[in-house]
């Protein structure tokens, strides 16, 4: 395994870090003052059309595509250290270089398995940046992290499908510029295998019977940054049959598909965050006192950022080393370390997030410093994509497969 960058790495980098410093750091604040003055809080911040402008002008947009016409082009490997950089400001980077969730997962979904018109109609737009897009599996009123379980009801009525079903937490869909969700539900609920009972389907938002109830906030935040997360009902929508995405029966495996890829980018992510953390926490060490001396001096402050830059090493290298296998073996054959990085990442920069937001105390849990939203955002990763407990249940079952 060489995980050394190579030439079009660096470039990329260092036109990215750049950038940051440039454009997304002294915007930050700005971007804040902006969205409180908005008639709503969805509408997109004026500074974030003049940053996707700087970034489609540098060449940093669509970044996340692998070995795709569509985007960029770059391996996962190649990706990892772009998306942990844009990890450290995940309000505004990811979303100034259309490399945001959830519509990176839903581009994916389409270049892989969308047709030609279901391509030109959706993802050309979505890669321009002209609309945003939501995934809308995840469901109330039963235990999602088993997607089996989903009840949305996708039934076939002559050239059309009639949808009925209640999602939540649903990325994306507040978002004015929200055009499209692709919905998971059941074409055949009594199928006999029960990963051959989901099925994907295109539903425009406006479609009649299609009901975006109320905003689902998030540790208290509303995330606008990424459209908010809503309750979307879907009370007898139709769609024409030509919606369906691949086939009947074959949207369990397209949400793995695009599971895999997102996982691992939101730990790119995270690492990212969990840089940001450190940096903070060492500028604020040496910036204060306390009992006669800097906190810099203090010896527990020295073991949580010791143990801080300790463990984002380790996690830069699993995730290395999973991007690298899912380039080679591919995602089914990187399944472990996805799920190994997918259980470790969130919980291990939760605890950084934590000691910095201690270092900080009053301001660790203000709206002054970014800790608080990146501590509410990393938390929400131990749940979203599939629950801890889901992937050690399952990372478990294959270790003890071997005995």
């Amino acid at each position: 395994m060489d995980f050394a960058f190579d030439a079009r790495t660096e470039e990329l980098r260092g036109r990215l870090l750049a950038f940051m410093d440039e454009h997304v750091y002294p915007t930050e604040r700005v971007a804040h003052e902006q969205r409180a003055a908005l008639a709503s809080p969805w509408d997109t911040v004026p500074v974030m059309e003049e940053l996707k402008a700087e970034a489609r002008r540098q060449g940093l947009w669509n970044l996340f595509l692998p070995e795709s016409p569509y985007g960029a082009g770059l391996t996962n490997l190649q990706y990892a250290p772009l998306a942990e950089i844009m990890g450290r400001s995940p309000q505004l980077a990811p979303t100034a270089t259309n490399c945001a969730a959830p519509d990176t997962g839903n581009m994916e979904v389409l270049a892989q398995f969308g047709d030609e018109q279901q391509k030109k109609q959706w993802l050309e737009p979505l890669l321009a940046g002209e609309i945003r897009s939501a995934f809308a599996m995840t469901e109330p009123e039963v235990a999602s992290s088993d997607a089996t379980n989903i009840t949305t009801h996708i039934r076939r009525e002559g050239d059309e499908y009639v949808l009925t079903g209640r999602k939540w937490y649903i990325s994306g869909a507040m978002h004015p510029d929200c055009r499209i969700f692709i919905v998971m539900g059941k074409t055949d609920p009594d199928g006999a295998d029960i990963r051959r009972q989901q099925s994907m389907v295109l539903v425009p938002r406006d479609t009649p019977g299609v009901r975006v109830e109320r905003a689902m906030r998030v540790f208290g935040y509303e995330d606008e940054y990424h459209g908010g997360h809503a309750e979307v009902f879907f009370d007898d929508a139709r769609v024409p049959v030509t919606n369906l995405i691949g086939e009947e029966g074959g949207g369990f495996a397209i949400a793995q598909a695009r599971l895999g890829p997102g996982r691992i980018h939101h730990c790119m992510r995270l690492i990212g965050m969990a840089e940001r953390a450190i940096e903070l926490m060492c500028r604020r060490a040496v910036s204060r006192d306390a009992f006669g001396k800097p906190l810099a001096e203090q010896g527990v402050v020295q073991n949580w950022i010791a143990d801080a830059r300790v463990a984002v090493e380790q996690l830069r290298l699993l995730v290395l080393k999973t991007a690298w296998m899912m380039d080679t073996v591919g995602n089914r054959g990187a399944h472990t370390e996805i799920q190994a990085i997918k259980i470790a990442t969130p919980r291990t920069v939760v605890g950084i997030l934590d000691r910095a937001i201690q270092l900080y105390g009053a301001g660790g849990v203000s709206q002054d410093f970014p800790l608080a939203e990146l501590y509410a955002a990393a938390r929400t990763l131990m749940i979203a994509d599939g629950p801890d407990e889901v992937h050690q249940r399952s990372l478990a079952r294959r270790e003890l497969k071997q005995y």
